[in-house]
């Protein structure tokens, strides 16, 4: 954690304003929080994925890494381990099983990722319904093949991955899917980036469609990005958990915003 999230961090733990339900009045977020994000009832996957998490924290091979994150340039001779990949890149088991209980409650039947990393994020979100379809950008060629093994040693046959930029890839994949219920959004961290992605995303969505975007506060730029998506108006309900932003687009929901202790 830099000093600009460490700042952050400590604003937002003094001022969440809401925590165990307290203070809430609108019966959808109160259940949302206290049913969903709140409950920490471990599933039947949950020890698996993090078991092979453990393997590849112990895996100190070295890959070739194309990055186009932000404030990055493409450097193709890059050498990455992958346990330092899995380490810094993979989201944390308390959020990736957020996810899961998310799609598990609202079953969503199309899942856009962006970022797939080495592909633990992904099972989380495939592993709820194996009816729901997760389609899953990587820039990285050589990350997308560690990622695609590790869905097929799980045999998870409703993940669709892709690899490309996010920029080039993502309109054509929206084209074919038509319509998104719940995206999560998890690569290039830079205010642009997330913006577009942000305004492409939402042309896709549905009254019922959920957005996540990770890393709210990596920075400034993605905090001013933040700031800005969840004052769009087609946004009516933001929850503000610190490391994920989740939006919702319900039309007959009076716009509210909540920061929420997690």
């Amino acid at each position: 954690m830099n000093f600009y999230q460490a700042g952050k961090y400590f604003h937002y733990w003094c001022f969440a304003n809401h925590q165990n339900g307290h203070g809430i009045h609108s019966p959808f977020v109160f259940d949302l929080l206290t049913n969903i994000i709140e409950d920490f009832t471990p599933f039947y996957c949950f020890s698996d994925i993090e078991n092979y998490r453990r393997k590849l924290l112990k895996n100190h091979s070295e890959i070739a890494v194309t990055d186009y994150g932000a404030g990055s340039k493409i450097q193709k001779s890059d050498k990455r381990k992958i346990s330092e990949i899995a380490r810094y890149s993979l989201t944390k088991p308390k959020y990736a099983q957020l996810l899961f209980r998310l799609v598990n409650h609202f079953k969503p039947e199309n899942i856009i990722e962006l970022g797939t990393s080495l592909g633990l994020t992904s099972l989380y979100l495939a592993f709820p319904n194996s009816k729901t379809k997760v389609f899953t950008v990587e820039g990285c060629p050589e990350i997308a093949k560690i990622a695609s093994n590790t869905h097929s040693n799980f045999i998870a046959k409703n993940i669709n991955l892709q690899i490309g930029n996010f920029q080039k890839v993502l309109p054509q994949l929206l084209n074919e899917i038509k319509t998104i219920d719940f995206a999560f959004i998890d690569g290039n961290h830079s205010y642009k980036a997330t913006l577009e992605n942000f305004k492409l995303l939402k042309n896709y969505s549905n009254n019922n469609s959920i957005f996540i975007f990770d890393d709210i506060y990596w920075s400034k730029e993605m905090t001013d990005a933040w700031q800005e998506i969840k004052s769009d108006n087609a946004v009516t309900l933001s929850i503000d958990l610190f490391q994920f932003g989740i939006i919702f687009f319900m039309k007959d929901f009076k716009k509210q915003d909540f920061r929420v202790r997690f």
